[in-house]
């Protein structure tokens, strides 16, 4: 068996991994959002389901990863490697972008206000997840 092949399973499972932890963790917020909205009789922002889903795009850069690593004829640990750490940064970049998207929502629950400006930090937090795997695809050759 070629220890390299394990690479790709590694990217596409950590970023998923991460996806499914940011997602939890922003949709329990937008819930709650909801709930606060609901109790004091105040609409509930349909925007904020926007900011549950956004950790979900990691799970495809794992994806697009995972397919350079099966393309690649790099050596066999840099396979490796690039599948377990960059599905790690991948999915950590998901986990923390949840994070921030739970803040989201409770403050566009609260204010009605800023979803532009909560919608850019999320994407700064994203941009971190297409970096590691533009740069990776570039140590692949």
């Amino acid at each position: 068996m070629d220890i390299g092949q394990l690479g790709f399973s590694a990217a596409i499972s950590l970023a998923a991994i991460g996806s499914a932890l940011g997602t939890g963790i922003a949709g329990m917020a937008t819930i709650g959002a909801w709930k606060k909205c609901f109790a004091q009789n105040k609409p509930a922002p349909f925007l904020a389901v926007a900011f549950s889903g956004a950790p979900l795009t990691q799970t495809i850069y794992g994806l697009i990863l995972m397919n350079a690593i099966i393309a690649s004829s790099a050596a066999s640990m840099t396979r490796l490697g690039v599948g377990i750490f960059g599905g790690a940064a991948i999915g950590f970049s998901a986990l923390l972008q949840g994070k921030a998207a739970a803040s989201a929502s409770d403050a566009l629950g609260e204010t009605g206000k800023g979803f532009v400006n909560y919608l850019m930090v999320i994407g700064i937090i994203e941009t971190v997840a297409l970096f590691v795997m533009v740069f990776l695809m570039g140590t692949l050759g």
